[in-house]
């Protein structure tokens, strides 16, 4: 800074007197008379600060929770600004380099360079073209001056304008402050507006690496903006030697060519952390916007997912994201949306697109059986090939393993992930009751109704969100109630990066009871049994963390998609692995694509660096919630081994036998609230509905429509559909109702 002010101030004292006299210039005393002509507010001027606060950059920042910056994202597209960059962190070279080239007794005049525009005046009457003599204070004046951008400055009263401005300016502002708002504010080339924007899109770095030659290129713009480079290069060698650094041309030609062709373009200090939730969050041109986001984490995750694709490249895995919630507040600790360069869709925000869910949505129908006491976790479910018959033909579920476990409990059901057992859950339920209860839980992506996705739903054949997943499996963590998440710190009023896709409902929406705390509770406790899920998964898998946690995979169909979501007593982790375009993997599936980087990211958070200021996280088992008992169970034949088992107060056992036919039958078809269409032009014989039953039935039970008797249950019967409202029953040889649904059938017009 001291260089500068020697620079300006020491011939500016010895030069006022001097001023005076060449005030009598015809010129000058022309341009004087139509001054103090003028109307006094046409000389208002802003101060420094003024300038300063107005100033905006066509940059916004996306902040981490502590302030650091996660990104930088472009939002004013009419110009490129970067930050004021104050005087001291400018170049000196530079600031000689644009003093000489526009203004060189810039430290001698008061505003006004009487002298060249004297010249100038002569000249011009001569008829011979010259440069202008606006000063750097007058073209500052001109910057300032907004109306008189709009409306040019070539004429005589403008330039008169100008130089009122820049004599006011002169009195009020230092020459430091002239100099530092006029390479702040003036353009470069094309759309680089300031000397930060210009010196970081062409060269590459910040404005105080700046060297001679760099330097010369710079100024040597202002004349001619958008000149051929080797034009430009021509001017700077000239102004080279007339700063007497002649030796500075060699090479300027090509360095001008690769900087105004190309540009060097280097990555800023900014880091690109979260760049597709700066997309979502960022809009205002200078905006700062502090996050939830934890930049430490954000940076691990993002690096663990990378190393993790890089390992499965060859298995055609390329795409990935992942999202880390505070089980508490809502809060978005780590966003994560693709694995940037090894993508070629890096632009596609995994987080909030919309793929099936496999196996993931498992935990939510277990839950939802539970609470409506039609499965307890030791319950016998049997894991045996099925058939089901639906409106689109048949519909035979298989494992992912190619075995069956025969009877299983649905705590082995569900924590080695069986399919069949899941379907014949939601025969039991209905798919119509589970997906509106998916709704519930804030799969808003579930848009039509239960029958349309059919039994396929328990399986995952649903379209959901990496971020609708996460919120799911944090509300089975906060005993089943829902809430908003927040990605920003603080519990006022937040913004809401998305509403639309896949993030319709999950960052708006009052909190709710979406299952009951037993129920959540029975769910977590399954998917934190490492002994449970053995069978699938072995004892030691990702899934086996040595604190407490709950954790589930899926995989969708031909891998296109695999995930891992689990939690801990304090955060929630989901994990997407897959291919933006819809490619199917090889061989990859959530426990070795999804489930390492979930288990990474889960160790980071719970093993803490005291070294850095992050103390290790706790996680202990969750206490039971009222309303919940333990047992002592043993199991007849025994198919699993004695242990105790938690059930709802009023269906706890001892004994667990082999359930009988009567204890298993339900009605699998029609559903539960199901609607039935007929069509006109289908001859009504050819449209009677099949009843069926979820497993075999004993001798003397009957079928019952709207309290008439159809026959034998032991046979099968195909009703002819009769529009209106039914309640089919199922009773037994006494008459006592067994199982009953509730269903629509409804006419179609003719064509």
């Amino acid at each position: 800074m001291q260089t500068i002010i020697s620079f300006f101030g020491s011939a500016l004292s010895s030069r006022l007197g001097a001023m005076r006299v060449r005030l009598l210039h015809p010129t000058a005393l022309l341009a004087l008379l139509a001054l103090f002509a003028l109307p006094l507010p046409a000389l208002a001027l802003p101060t420094l600060p003024e300038v300063k606060a107005a100033y905006t950059s066509s940059e916004a920042w996306l902040l981490a929770r502590d302030g650091r910056p996660l990104q930088a994202l472009r939002v004013d597209r009419q110009v490129r600004r970067l930050g004021w960059t104050p005087l001291a962190e400018i170049s000196p070279a530079l600031v000689r380099a644009v003093v000489v080239s526009e203004d060189k007794r810039f430290a001698e005049h008061a505003g006004v360079d009487w002298k060249a525009a004297g010249s100038a005046a002569w000249n011009n009457l001569r008829g011979n073209r010259t440069r202008g003599a606006s000063t750097l204070t007058m073209q500052l004046a001109g910057l300032l001056d907004e109306d008189s951008q709009r409306r040019g400055r070539r004429s005589l009263f403008g330039k008169i304008g100008q130089a009122a401005a820049a004599l006011r300016l002169e009195r009020n502002w230092s020459k430091g402050q002239i100099v530092e708002a006029y390479l702040n504010l003036v353009a470069f080339r094309g759309e680089l507006q300031g000397v930060a924007a210009m010196s970081r899109e062409l060269f590459g770095k910040w404005p105080d690496g700046l060297d001679e030659q760099e330097s010369a290129l710079a100024a040597a713009q202002l004349r001619a903006p958008n000149a051929a480079p080797a034009l430009v290069a021509k001017r700077a060698c000239a102004l080279l030697r007339e700063m007497e650094r002649s030796g500075e041309c060699s090479g300027l030609e090509g360095l001008a060519l690769q900087t105004f062709s190309w540009g060097m373009q280097q990555a800023g200090e900014t880091p690109a952390l979260a760049p597709h939730l700066a997309h979502k969050l960022l809009a205002r041109p200078g905006e700062r916007l502090r996050t939830s986001i934890d930049a430490d984490l954000q940076a691990f995750a993002q690096d663990s997912l990378r190393r993790h694709l890089s390992a499965l490249a060859r298995q055609n895995a390329e795409d990935g994201a992942l999202l880390v919630l505070d089980n508490a507040s809502g809060e978005v600790l780590a966003w994560v949306g693709s694995s940037g360069d090894l993508s070629d869709a890096a632009e596609v925000d995994g987080v909030t697109a919309l793929r099936q869910a496999g196996s993931t949505l498992k935990p939510f129908l277990y839950a939802l059986a539970f609470e409506r006491r039609n499965l307890t976790p030791a319950s016998l479910i049997e894991d045996a090939p099925l058939t089901l018959e639906t409106g689109n033909g048949l519909y035979a579920p298989q494992n992912y393993e190619p075995d069956y476990r025969g009877w299983v409990s649905a705590r082995h059901a569900l924590a080695e992930s069986l399919n069949v057992p899941a379907v014949k859950t939601l025969v039991r339920i209905g798919p119509d009751l589970f997906q509106q209860r998916l709704r519930r839980a804030g799969f808003e992506s579930l848009t039509e109704d239960g029958e349309w996705y059919g039994y396929s739903l328990a399986l995952g054949s649903a379209d959901v969100s990496l971020l609708m997943l996460a919120n799911g499996y944090r509300t089975l963590a906060n005993g089943g109630r829902w809430s908003p998440l927040r990605a920003v710190p603080g519990s006022g009023a937040a913004p809401v990066p998305c509403r639309l896709g896949g993030c319709a409902g999950v960052f708006e929406g009052k909190s709710r009871k979406v299952f009951s705390p037993p129920a959540a509770f029975m769910v977590a406790d399954i998917l934190a049994d490492r002994g449970a899920r053995a069978g699938t998964f072995g004892l030691e898998s990702w899934l086996a963390t040595p604190y407490w946690s709950a954790a589930k995979t899926g995989t969708s169909k031909d891998m296109r998609d695999n995930w891992c979501a689990g939690f801990s007593r304090r955060v929630t982790v989901a994990v997407w692995v897959g291919n933006a375009s819809g490619q199917p993997m090889h061989d990859v599936s959530g426990v070795s694509g999804a489930a390492p980087v979930w288990r990474e990211i889960m160790d980071w958070l719970h093993r803490g660096d005291p070294a850095a200021g992050r103390p290790s996280i706790a996680s202990l088992p969750p206490k039971p919630p009222a309303g919940v008992v333990q047992s002592e169970i043993r199991f007849q034949p025994p198919s699993e081994a004695p242990r105790r088992e938690w059930f709802l107060s009023g269906s706890e056992t001892t004994l667990v036998r082999l359930a009988q036919a009567r204890a298993l039958a339900r009605i699998a078809y029609p559903a539960n609230g199901a609607i039935v269409a007929l069509d006109p032009d289908i001859p009504p014989q050819r449209q009677r509905l099949p009843l069926r039953l979820s497993a075999p039935v004993e001798k003397g039970w009957r079928w019952r429509i709207d309290g008439k008797s159809l026959g034998s249950a032991n046979q099968p019967v195909r009703w002819l559909p009769q529009t209106g409202s039914h309640r089919l029953v199922l009773v037994d040889r006494k008459g006592d109702e067994l199982d009953a649904v509730r269903f629509e059938v409804r006419g179609l017009r003719g064509r």
